[in-house]
């Protein structure tokens, strides 16, 4: 095999490698509490 071949499949055999070889670390799922819902401000009279 030619010199240039060899070294486009090294590349190859490395970039394929490097996507799917390495397993990422499990993430930390965090659940947040919504923030509870306020009731709206009643109407009660015009300076109340």
């Amino acid at each position: 095999m030619s010199n240039t071949l060899k070294l486009a499949a090294a590349l190859g055999l490395v970039g394929f490698l490097a996507a799917c070889g390495g397993s990422a670390p499990e993430e930390e799922i965090v659940y947040v509490d919504p923030a509870p819902v306020a009731p709206q401000p009643v109407f009660t009279g015009k300076y109340n």
